[in-house]
């Protein structure tokens, strides 16, 4: 099982990279909770493909469409759990961000139910966002 949900797992990150939403759409099951780190405006329980959709609209449109996973490093598999450690970045005025992070998914009969995400600089993170 740990190979088929690293696949869905890579699948996703080749889709967030290409920013393919209908194969996001494809992968994300339809009650997916989505743990966003930090203490700024979209830090918090996402519950929901449409909330999690709309936050990551919110995240392009503050970021003027800059924010990207630029590099997935390793995919690591334990059960229904794939761990990714992965680079991301983004930009709007005088602020950017550069950093790594951990995205934690839980994947079951090929849907991504539940993502955990982590940043190397939560306070840099939560300046970026505001």
């Amino acid at each position: 099982m740990n190979s088929a949900n690293i696949d869905v797992a890579r699948t996703y990150f080749q889709a967030v990279q290409a920013g393919d939403l209908a194969a996001l759409g494809e992968l994300l099951d339809a009650d997916i909770v989505w743990h966003q780190p930090g203490a700024n405006r979209f830090s918090g329980e996402h519950k929901g493909q449409g909330a999690v959709f709309q936050m990551l609209g919110s995240m392009m449109e503050t970021s003027r469409g800059t924010f990207a996973i630029d590099e997935i490093r390793t995919l690591m598999g334990n059960g229904d759990l794939v761990a990714a450690t992965i680079h991301f970045t983004g930009s709007h005025d005088d602020a950017s961000m550069s950093m790594d992070g951990v995205d934690l998914l839980r994947i079951e009969n090929g849907k991504i139910t539940e993502m955990w995400l982590f940043s190397a600089d939560p306070a840099a993170e939560d300046a970026f966002w505001g």
